[in-house]
């Protein structure tokens, strides 16, 4: 009987076990499964969301359709240099600019030798009082410091007007009231220069003329010069303020002297010279201080060059004179005579390469450049 019980026990444990190990076996079983079948959601709810993700960034290929920009592509553009965002932003701009840049400038035909608007005698009077406002509002064409180039054609020539000066307010609103409209038919490259005297020495008008031709190629590459007195106006703008192939004697006809040449000499008033005439007389004396001489003395110069006076016909070269009272400080020279018979000698040593001054003021108007100099004193 006792055997009995122990046999039933132990196949009774045997039993337990086997059962034991049966559902534990099978609890691993069922959480493998479990974890696999999580597994395979997950993966499968990934897979809905990439599908979903790609069908929300294929582009459209509506062409009737323009989506709106996103911010993040307005972030991207931010972040875009802004040399690539002007170049984005005006393509038209910028491709324009390109042809300008391919295609070259078209080049100015050179005007001709006689300008085609010039209209030949002119009334010139001094009775009605000169505005200059009104003047500048005549020529709009003329730049500041009284700058002109024709826009139609290339000027023949570049030309500084070269004006001695002292206390001629008035007779300066005539010159520029009648010559700026004179000089732009003529279709000049010009500047007017007005060289101011400082101080009440005695008056240098020759020395002014130098400082005029070296203060005036500061500025600009002239290459022809006319040298003129302030009160004297050309009755013809046929007679061209220009240089010509030997030095040009342009107020030929002045009503001072009864509308003729005072002497075959004379080469007073206004007269044109290129600069490389000039230069090759070594410019104009400086030591003539105080009224006339130097006019002989640069005709002297021109002489001993082989030079000769060109001059218009008498019609041409006809000017009026302003009326007025000799100035202060310009009484004739009581040494011209001697000085002119000595030309030959002193015109290597007197001359641009021994010009000394000092510039006090510039001052660049609508009409005109003042240039005020110290020319020192006898």
């Amino acid at each position: 009987m006792a055997g009995d019980s122990t046999v039933n026990f132990t196949l009774l444990h045997r039993t337990c076990k086997l059962v034991v190990l049966l559902c534990f076996l099978h609890i691993s079983v069922t959480v493998v499964f479990y974890v696999r079948s999580l597994d395979i959601r997950f993966a499968f709810v990934q897979n809905q969301q990439t599908n979903n993700n790609v069908t929300q960034t294929v582009p459209v290929r509506n062409p009737e359709f323009t989506p709106k920009p996103e911010p993040v592509q307005a972030e991207t553009k931010k972040e875009v240099p802004a040399e690539v965002q002007q170049q984005e932003q005006k393509p038209a701009e910028h491709q324009a600019e390109e042809k300008k840049v391919e295609e070259p400038v078209k080049k100015l035909e050179r005007c001709p030798e006689t300008s085609p608007v010039l209209v030949g005698p002119l009334r010139v009077e001094f009775n009605t009082p000169v505005n200059l406002e009104q003047v500048k509002k005549d020529n709009p064409n003329v730049q500041p410091g009284g700058r002109f180039r024709p826009k139609d054609c290339e000027a023949l020539q570049k030309v500084a007007i070269i004006i001695p000066f002292r206390h001629r307010d008035e007779h300066l609103k005539y010159w520029l009231h009648y010559l700026h409209p004179i000089l732009q038919r003529q279709q000049l490259d010009y500047g007017v220069y007005v060289i101011n005297q400082d101080g009440d020495e005695v008056f240098n008008r020759a020395k002014l003329l130098n400082v005029g031709y070296a203060e005036a190629l500061k500025e600009y590459d002239y290459n022809c010069f006319v040298f003129s007195d302030v009160d004297l106006i050309p009755m013809d703008d046929r007679n061209t303020y220009k240089c010509f192939s030997q030095p040009r004697h342009l107020s030929v006809s002045m009503d001072k002297f009864g509308f003729r040449l005072p002497y075959n000499q004379y080469f007073g008033g206004v007269s044109s010279l290129s600069k490389e005439q000039y230069v090759k007389i070594n410019g104009f004396p400086n030591n003539y201080w105080g009224w006339g001489g130097e006019d002989d003395d640069i005709y002297n110069r021109l002489a001993s060059k082989g030079m000769s006076i060109s001059r218009p016909d008498g019609e041409t070269g006809r000017c009026r004179m302003i009326r007025h009272e000799r100035d202060k400080q310009n009484e004739p020279n009581p040494q011209r005579f001697d000085r002119i018979a000595h030309t030959r000698e002193t015109m290597y040593k007197d001359g641009i390469n021994s010009l000394s001054y000092q510039v006090v003021k510039v001052e660049r108007f609508d009409l005109f450049t003042k240039i005020t100099v110290d020319v020192g004193k006898p």
